[in-house]
């Protein structure tokens, strides 16, 4: 199946078919055994008619899905272009394929309102199961709104608790929220979209200790912070970028994260081929494996699951030695910059010796295990090391929270 024009895809793993399945915009439903191979499975649900009403169009924008007992519940946008006047509802299944029944309108926002109520996202909280839907684009942030876990309608008035804003001198622009809990750390990680689909969208994380926030960076500034005067707010874990061979790419965004039942994390997104200009092209997805270093922060693969036929791994357990991960690589670092374009490839050497040098700087690197400390002036980085058919990545941070991907040549 072509990637191309999935837009906004939401990653779901079904317990009963043991099935992968992406929902995206449109209402397109996608199906696959492996992360790799999709097939598409059409239009899955309607637009609700109290919806369609309220919001004057009938598309569906960014559907996320939940399972709750043996109902499949479908969270679905209805909006227009750049306005305020939208919809989230609710539409039902008894499988994951569907279709979708719309139900009921969960949320609607107007210009009367400091947020709008699109690209929801629903999270559970890990200690009493308290569910909850995070929603919000550009005007007031991301917000997350309290829901009844036996209706699956909001059980507060009012739109809920911002956790992510940007200042007006950037468009106040954030989306597509997505929050997932990670056991090990006892952390939920809050992934946003920055910036605009069409030209510069990068996604940010922070994490707290509960799904209401302060959402924090590795540097301890909460995602709702202003005025953001460097845009370094919240880790940059991935933008824009091009290899010294094939596509360029632009605007990574509106992710979702699947935490699959042999623990590894994948990332999934949307990404344009670059193209800086009034047509950007249609979108297409990409799926990555992402990596939690020793700090609790996810740090993603410099390899799609597509590149290495899904056979990426850490290899837990098992040790590489500096013989085996001595080379020349390609190496991309995403620093926060506004707007954010394309990060390009630069050369990356880490020799047996453990002497490390990219362009003119120079520094030194050692290995344990899987774990690799690069040193060079102030900077420390500490990143993961990982291999499958062939391939060697390397993918890290520095204490600042400057994140990096290299891949060996």
């Amino acid at each position: 199946m072509e990637r191309a024009f999935i837009h906004d895809p939401a990653i779901y793993k079904d317990d009963i078919t043991g099935k992968y399945y992406i929902y995206s915009t449109g209402a397109m439903g996608f199906v696959s055994n492996d992360l790799i191979k999709w097939d598409c499975l059409g239009r899955i649900a309607d637009v609700l008619p109290e919806a369609e009403e309220w919001t004057g169009g009938s598309d569906i924008w960014a559907p996320d899905i939940v399972k709750v007992g043996n109902e499949y519940r479908l969270y679905c946008s209805n909006s227009t272009w750049g306005v305020q006047q939208s919809c989230i509802f609710l539409a039902v299944s008894d499988k994951a394929e569907g279709p979708f029944k719309p139900k009921a309108a969960v949320l609607k926002t107007s210009d009367k309102l400091p947020v709008n109520g699109i690209d929801a996202n629903i999270i559970s909280d890990a200690d009493n199961g308290d569910m909850y839907m995070l929603y919000g684009s550009f005007w007031g942030g991301a917000y997350v709104l309290k829901l009844d876990k036996e209706t699956g309608l909001a059980a507060e008035e009012g739109v809920g608790t911002c956790v992510c804003k940007r200042p007006s001198w950037l468009s106040t622009a954030v989306e597509g929220p997505y929050m997932v809990y990670n056991k090990e750390t006892g952390y939920y990680y809050l992934f946003v979209s920055y910036g605009s689909l069409k030209t510069d969208y990068n996604i940010r994380v922070g994490r707290s200790k509960t799904i209401t926030g302060p959402f924090v960076d590795i540097n301890g500034k909460a995602l709702t912070e202003e005025p953001d005067s460097l845009s370094d707010i919240g880790n940059l874990l991935f933008g824009g970028y091009t290899w010294n061979e094939g596509k360029a790419y632009m605007a990574p965004g509106h992710n979702s994260v699947l935490q699959d039942d042999d623990g590894k994390a994948y990332i999934v997104y949307h990404i344009r081929e670059k193209r800086f200009n009034t047509d950007p092209g249609p979108s297409e997805m990409q799926i990555r494996q992402i990596f939690w270093n020793d700090k609790g922060w996810p740090v993603a693969s410099a390899f799609t699951v597509e590149e290495t036929n899904g056979a990426l791994d850490k290899l837990e357990g098992k040790s590489f030695d500096m013989k085996s991960v001595a080379g020349i690589y390609q190496r991309i670092t995403f620093t926060p910059v506004y707007p954010q374009g394309i990060s390009t490839a630069v050369p990356m050497l880490l020799r047996e010796d453990g002497y490390y040098e990219s362009c003119s700087i120079q520094g030194t690197w050692t290995i344990e295990n899987n774990k690799i400390i690069i040193n060079y002036g102030p900077i420390k980085e500490e990143a993961i090391v990982y291999q499958g058919n062939g391939y060697i990545g390397v993918s890290g941070m520095n204490d600042s929270g400057v994140e990096f991907i290299a891949r060996k040549q």
